[in-house]
Order: structure tokens, then C-alpha cells, then sequence
């Protein structure tokens, strides 16, 4: 579970750390996911998701991270907006990240 803290914390246009467990077998690790949060749905409720896309080896990868699920360890903010003037941010998969920065004044 995600502290209430941090959930206020992850919106549109945050750049977020995601520590999810992972189970190889029968060990557990942990693996980080960086990346800027293009989307967050349906709220605080147990459907609610947000989506994290991030450029590794230039090829976007996004993974949808629901809020309640349990192999989700820790959550950290690297950045923030203070303001953002869309509540969806899918027009990222089409620019490069020189222009993402551009655009988000990074």
C-alpha cells in the first residue's frame, strides 16, 4: 500500500521511482521503474491506477501501476510540477525527451 502522503504527490506530470517486488522462482527482489507519470485514474479508490512512461535504450516503455496492489513497495517523488495544464499527458509518446523537457520546463 502507497502512504496517503505520497498519493497526493503522484500526478500528471511527477517524475516518480517505483520499487515493486518481483518474484523469480523462489527468490524476491526489488526493481526500480523511473519515469514521468503521464496519467493517474479513478482517484483513491481500489480500481485507481496511474501510468509511469520512461525512454530505455530509445524505446518508450510504460507500465500501468495500480494504487492498492501489494507488490508495490515504496514510491519516491523526484519531481514535482507546480502546476500542469492537462490531466493527461499522452501526447509525451509522440515527442522525444529533448521536447518533453521543452514543453515541461524541466
Amino acid at each position: 500500500m502507497i502512504n496517503a502522503e505520497i498519493l497526493k504527490k503522484i500526478k500528471t506530470g511527477a517524475k516518480v521511482r517505483v520499487w515493486e517486488k518481483i518474484k523469480e522462482g523462489d527468490k524476491e527482489r526489488l526493481s526500480a521503474f523511473e519515469g514521468l507519470v503521464i496519467s493517474r485514474k479513478h482517484g483513491n479508490e481500489s480500481g485507481g491506477t496511474f501510468i509511469v512512461r520512461a525512454v530505455l535504450q530509445e524505446v518508450g516503455v510504460e507500465k500501468v501501476f495500480p494504487i492498492n496492489a501489494m507488490t508495490i513497495s515504496k514510491v519516491e517523488i523526484l519531481s514535482s510540477p507546480k502546476k500542469v495544464h492537462r490531466s493527461k499527458f499522452y501526447f509525451v509518446r509522440k515527442l522525444s525527451s529533448k521536447k518533453v523537457r521543452e514543453k515541461l520546463k524541466v
